[in-house]
């Protein structure tokens, strides 16, 4: 019972590895506000990001210009403007405005069930491609109306399959790798060998935590595969990598300490196995003191 019982501790150590890396991401990840913002911050400067908020905005305000044959030349100028002002700080403000308000609307979601799409609102990018054109004194500037030009960043059928993933991961939070410290620590406790215990426990963490690695990787495919025609798939790639950076950081360290922590427990034991202590030789005879010594007869008798 005592080594049965230490194996399921250790095997239990091993699979809450990868679900302790989710639900701290989940909480204190996807769960905190500023660190979300912070996280996709930098995506503000990935072109093939500035090229999709580009892209969107110039669809939403050249089909309500009435440019009538100049409408192509319109659309390049107005594309270009945009993209330019994709490189300002201002429209890295914009960006983070942005994207604040699209992840309280899914924190929204996770905590009390509010049904609809998460969208990223792109009106104070138009707003400033609007007055900037209006400053080098574009004719037709004035008309560009500042609507609510949205990119979706997640539709209401994927939102609801994911809330109560993510609602049962954040409340989770630190349970799960506390609760594998605690089995691990048991169950070595409980091992007769716990060099080889440790040995093979820390090689299960470390595959345990590739696992999720190779889960994020099958998960960004299918992602992007998914995608609907019209979403441009290297922004979106851009995205997902941005979110699920802080797992696969976390999940390369615990595998590398991991393997770190089997290979010395196994060189300790076969270190510990090449020292080799003779025993003690048996005496061959009985010394007396001087000039008492008496020979033994085998035999029991003394001639």
């Amino acid at each position: 019972m005592r080594r049965a019982l230490s194996v399921v501790l250790l095997a239990l150590a091993c699979l809450l590895v990868p679900l302790g890396t989710l639900s701290v991401w989940a909480k204190y990840e996807i769960g905190d506000s500023d660190r979300y913002v912070a996280t996709m911050a930098p995506l503000a400067s990935e072109p093939a990001v500035r090229g999709a908020v580009a892209d969107a905005v110039t669809n939403a305000i050249v089909p309500q210009l009435d440019a009538g044959p100049l409408r192509p030349a319109v659309e390049t100028f107005v594309h270009a403007a945009v993209k330019s002002f994709t490189g300002t700080d201002s429209f890295r403000g914009a960006w983070d405005t942005a994207n604040r308000a699209a992840h309280d609307a899914v924190q929204q979601a996770v905590d009390d069930g509010t049904d609809g799409p998460v969208t990223l609102d792109l009106a104070p990018v138009t707003a400033r491609v609007k007055q900037q054109l209006l400053d080098d004194g574009v004719p037709f500037a004035d008309r560009i109306p500042v609507t609510h030009t949205t990119i979706t960043v997640m539709s209401a059928r994927d939102l609801d399959r994911l809330r109560q993933v993510l609602w049962r991961l954040q409340q989770a939070g630190l349970w799960p790798p506390f609760a594998a410290l605690a089995s691990g620590a048991a169950g070595l406790a409980l091992a007769r060998h716990r060099r080889p215990a440790l040995t093979l426990t820390a090689l299960g963490a470390a595959l345990a935590s590739a696992a999720l690695l190779l889960a994020l990787a099958a998960s960004r495919s299918l992602t992007l595969d998914n995608l609907p025609s019209d979403v441009d798939r290297s922004a979106a790639g851009a995205a997902y990598d941005a979110l699920t950076a802080p797992m696969r950081s976390t999940s390369w360290a615990i595998a590398g300490a991991a393997l770190a922590v089997a290979a010395c427990a196994w060189l300790s034991g076969r270190f510990r196995g090449a020292v080799h202590v003779p025993p003690p030789a048996p005496p061959e005879m009985r010394t007396e003191p001087a000039g008492a010594s008496i020979p033994v007869n085998p035999g029991g008798r003394n001639e």
